[in-house]
């Protein structure tokens, strides 16, 4: 292999999209969960500390669904809520942003899940997770829609599904459904360690299902703790513990510095942009939708090295706009604005 390295109001949601438009696009199909974030209107407090919260709709497969449609993609979210208020407000949110939320079920015993965010100075965060057991984790296998599915050119996915039955089931099945209808699968581990019963428990069934993903896209921190502590930055560590045989492409996301990638015929890195972040909430969401949108339209994408870094320019754009708004879903930029930024940064 050869590395090469190159130094390199938006929370609207888009208008209608001809419905003709839509059926020319690929569908992109995000599995999981999806929840209310509560995100302090101050940084660089505790929970107990903040003055207030504001409200923003979260969940990282739902934020990836409703990226990819603000850019101008065609995208489906499969999940479950509680048949509440809340369930039917990020219903609603899926809709008025052109994701179709026909796969969405709502459950009547358990209320959709929250999640309190604690802003540090620098705009990481802290959570403190609402989930006893909330409605998402209650999908069953029977709920899901198989003929939305077939439609999907891209299945896309975390590990938080996995944590437990029955949605970890469930998860087990459509990504099996997933793959027989011929789906690209795309997998983001967005390790959330307080909410599994135990780091090893993390650790297993994340990689429990690593080798079935065509897309992987991993954080340095989740790099060290998959590996057990070793350098997210070892080319031996990255190929040899987490690209395995079958998989096209690894991306390997290192914040504000930008990414790396690595498939089977090159590997290199694109800087990042810089950017004063506010919030970091769904930064890494919007760069999946930002590398799955161009992915949708150019499913060989992983094969054209000049290609799949401008993909990747335009994914670290994606992100670096929502670290300059609070909450994710309501920080995705539209396509114009990505490539407004891009522009500006060449």
């Amino acid at each position: 292999m050869v590395e090469s390295t190159v130094v390199s109001d938006l929370s609207e949601p888009l208008g209608c999209v001809d419905s003709k438009e839509i059926n020319e696009q690929k569908l992109v199909v995000c599995f999981g969960e999806m929840l209310i974030d509560f995100v302090p209107t101050v940084t660089g407090v505790s929970l107990d500390e903040a003055p207030a919260f504001q409200k923003a709709p979260g969940g990282a497969p739902a934020n990836v669904a409703v990226g990819i449609s603000r850019l101008g993609g065609s995208s489906a979210f499969i999940g479950k809520v509680g048949e509440d208020g809340f369930g039917h407000m990020l219903a609603d949110i899926l809709k008025v942003n052109n994701v179709d939320n026909s796969g969405m079920r709502f459950d009547r015993n358990a209320r959709t899940a929250l999640a309190f965010i604690t802003l540090r100075a620098d705009g990481e965060r802290e959570f403190l997770f609402f989930r006893n057991p909330s409605a998402d984790m209650l999908l069953h296998e029977f709920e899901l829609d198989l003929d939305l599915m077939k439609k999907a050119s891209i299945f896309h996915y975390g590990s938080i599904s996995l944590i437990e039955d029955p949605c970890r089931s469930t998860h087990l099945a459509a990504l099996k459904f997933a793959k027989s209808f011929g789906c690209l699968t795309s997998y983001d581990p967005n390790l959330r360690l307080a909410l599994w019963p135990s780091s090893d428990a993390a650790k297993e069934k994340i990689m429990s299902i690593w080798d079935q993903s065509d897309i992987i896209k991993v954080s340095e921190d989740e790099i060290s703790f998959l590996t057990g502590g070793d350098d997210p930055n070892d080319y031996d560590v990255v190929m040899e513990k987490l690209f395995h045989p079958d998989l096209k492409l690894l991306i390997v996301t290192e914040g504000k510095a930008g990414c790396r990638y690595y498939t089977k015929n090159f590997f290199g890195r694109v800087d990042g942009i810089k950017v004063k972040p506010i919030d970091t909430t769904g930064a890494g969401d919007a760069f999946v939708s930002g590398i799955l949108s161009n992915l949708a339209s150019d499913l060989n994408l992983f094969e054209d090295e000049k290609k799949l870094r401008e993909a990747l320019v335009f994914a670290n754009a994606c992100g670096a706009i929502v670290v300059q708004k609070r909450g994710a879903i309501p920080a995705l930029p539209t396509k114009e604005a990505v490539l407004e930024l891009v522009q500006e940064v060449a």
